[in-house]
């Protein structure tokens, strides 16, 4: 249907066009686009990539000379700094000498290429298309990728002279939504679209309203989840503003707090006048859609709808070209001159700026609430075959595989290891009996360093025969020692070899690639090699899928942690609001947007939940090492309780890393 969809968009609508597919269907789209025009019609555009942080300080460090270690250290502690100044400071807190003539050279380099362009790469996604020769229009040159071509101007300057561009963007929740569609059709024995699932339903509303939202689309990072509880959505058009509101337009215009308290009886809904409850009447009187802030210019300040349009560009091209200033007085005044409180008008400016870094219009909008309702009824009712879907679509959103796992199996979902003789490449649901769920079985592409043919070619060679051995199964399915030190790593020989370390030992017998062992037989003299530990496994899992199944690591800490009174999730969201709080936890995401005023949030994990935690900026320069390093953090601070929603403020860090041994954990970072 989108495919479809493109093509009619194509004819007779503005020069920039954005559209949504899968993965897969993305690159058919790019294919057919390519087919229709020929290379001398289309090409991608380019993006201008800028030095940021870690970047400018990898590559100046890196011309100077200065130790390859030294500079890996000082870029992963550093991922933000305003000026050399300020980068001297903290270079004297990772213990280099700031008077040193290098450093501070390295620290006034660093700052001054910061944000500079760094080379020209290719748009994820936009296309222009010309009526005759492109080359005639714009250089093109061949892009690094095969069979691509790109232009060589930045994709704002094409948009200045309104060249067609259409931004062919690929959705990874797209792919998950269809791939449970899929997984729930072959489950039911019949055909089970989105136009199946079923409207307005309550239990889903309930679900998103207690923030219980882990993998679903948009709404599951930690700034939806704040808002859900206190929003308690109860129909499709209050998930349109909730896609909306949490954006910097909002945000910074001050629209997030008035609307919650209108929204919750806390104020009465008022409008600053007759005429502007046509544009605002939706949103109780606070401007939230990009389309509400254009009408308010036109019926509160005077604007023409060209002068309107032209403020959308100039707000669109504010970042990189600035211009907005200019409409302040004719704005703000004209809404004054016309009855309009200066505050009112105030935040309308501030909103207008908010939306130059990134807004929402309201059909943009309503087109992904209506993936945020399919993607939470598809987790509330069929969560089996949506946890399968998503581990067959990484990587999504904001969550690794073993944080989805987890929360899965919270809900009562059963997940079952990765099998040679039963898996494929994909998760896949089983069912040993008609009445009760299905379970998830993991496939062999969650595997650090299997490949997808080798998985192939075991999936072949099973459907012929049962593998017998390690040998068997290396002879059939042609796999050389890698791949079998890939599966036994991540356990999932234990049918054909036993343990951990019994499926290694057979894995290098069974492909012998030294001359001494050409003529050793795998039954003859194998050593019995003792089992894992509990731990050994756990960490043998994270390293080799970056998961585990069994026992959360911190349920093998748990008594060390709760002798320095290092409390579990679970405690802590009984505590009341105020009262003084220690947690731990494996770090799994860190976030500091730039709506959030250097606030860095932080969510950890033990063996009963999550806990979010909030570190004000003045903490995060004490403890930069802490926030930034640490795979296991301790927090001390103060509980912080609000109806549904729970934070732990920090007041000390402590970097507990060390507790871990051998084990790797990956953070997600978005700061």
């Amino acid at each position: 249907m989108l495919f479809e969809r493109f093509i009619s968009k194509e004819r007779g609508e503005p020069p920039d066009i954005d559209v949504d597919f899968e993965h897969q269907r993305r690159e058919e789209v790019i294919q057919y686009i390519y087919r229709k025009y020929g290379r001398d019609r289309a090409a991608i555009a380019a993006a201008v990539s800028t030095y940021r942080p870690r970047g400018a300080l990898r590559e100046t460090g890196k011309a100077l000379g200065i130790d390859p270690q030294i500079v890996d250290k000082v870029a992963k502690s550093h991922q933000w700094f305003d000026h050399s100044q300020d980068l001297l400071r903290r270079f004297a807190e990772s213990g280099l000498d700031p008077e040193n003539p290098l450093i501070g050279l390295w620290a006034t380099l660093a700052a001054q290429i910061l944000n500079f362009p760094r080379h020209l790469s290719q748009h994820s996604g936009g296309f222009v298309i010309s009526r005759g020769k492109l080359t005639r229009l714009v250089p093109v040159e061949n892009a690094a990728m095969a069979d691509r071509s790109a232009i060589q101007w930045d994709k704002d300057d094409l948009e200045a002279l309104g060249l067609l561009k259409i931004d062919v963007l690929a959705l990874g929740m797209l792919s998950a939504i269809r791939r449970t569609l899929d997984i729930i059709s072959e489950q039911r024995g019949e055909r089970f679209e989105m136009q199946d699932i079923p409207p307005e339903d309550e239990a889903t509303y309930e679900m998103i309203s207690r923030a219980d939202t882990m993998g679903v689309f948009q709404i599951e990072s930690r700034a939806q989840m704040s808002m859900l509880p206190r929003m308690k959505p109860r129909e499709f058009y209050d998930l349109v503003i909730e896609v909306a509101i949490v954006r910097p337009g909002p945000i910074q215009g001050g629209a997030v707090h008035p609307y919650l308290r209108r929204r919750q009886g806390i104020e009465p809904v008022t409008y600053p006048s007759e005429a502007l409850k046509v544009a605002l009447g939706r949103t109780l009187g606070v401007p939230i859609f990009q389309e509400q802030v254009m009408q308010v210019a036109i019926l509160a300040a005077g604007f023409t709808p060209g002068e309107a349009d032209q403020l959308r560009r100039a707000m669109a091209a504010w970042k990189r070209k600035g211009g907005l200033d200019r409409y302040y007085d004719r704005i703000v005044n004209g809404m004054m001159e016309r009855g309009y409180e200066r505050d009112f008008a105030e935040s309308i400016f501030q909103q207008i700026h908010g939306f130059g870094e990134y807004g929402f219009p309201e059909s943009h909008a309503a087109s992904f609430a209506l993936l945020v309702y399919a993607s939470s009824w598809l987790k509330c009712h069929e969560p089996e075959a949506f946890l399968a879907a998503m581990l067959n679509s990484m990587p999504l959103g904001f969550y690794s595989a073993s944080q989805l796992i987890q929360d899965a199996q919270r809900h009562g979902v059963k997940v079952l290891p990765a099998d040679v003789t039963i898996c494929g490449w994909d998760s896949v649901l089983e069912c040993h009996d008609a009445r009760t769920k299905p379970a998830v079985r993991l496939g062999l592409s969650l595997l650090k360093g299997m490949k997808d043919g080798a998985a192939e070619r075991i999936e072949a060679a099973r459907a012929v025969q049962v593998f017998s051995s390690v040998s068997d199964l290396a002879k059939r399915a042609q796999l050389d020692r890698k791949d079998l030190q890939v599966l036994a790593a991540a356990n999932a020989l234990s049918s054909l070899a036993g343990n951990r370390r019994e499926a290694l030992w057979q894995s290098v017998a069974a492909v012998p690639d030294r001359d001494l062992l050409l003529d050793a037989r795998v039954d003859d003299g194998t050593p019995a090699l003792g089992a894992p530990s509990e731990a050994e496994d756990i960490i043998a899992d994270f390293n080799s899928m970056s998961l585990t199944l069994g026992r959360h690591p911190l349920s093998l800490l748990r008594p060390t942690l709760l002798e320095q009174r290092l409390m579990p999730a679970s405690t802590l969201m009984t505590y009341p609001n105020g009262r003084l709080a220690r947690g731990c936890g494996l770090v799994t995401v860190r976030q500091r947007p730039g709506t959030a005023k250097g606030v860095m949030f932080v969510t950890i994990e033990d063996e009963t939940g999550n806990v979010n935690v909030i570190v004000w900026p003045s903490l995060l320069e004490k403890f930069r090492r802490e926030a930034l390093g640490a795979a296991l953090l301790a927090v001390y601070g103060t509980w912080q309780c609000e109806g549904e929603v729970r934070h732990l403020v920090a007041q000390r860090l402590v970097d507990m890393s060390h507790l871990l041994g051998g084990l790797t954990t990956v953070s997600r970072n978005f700061c």
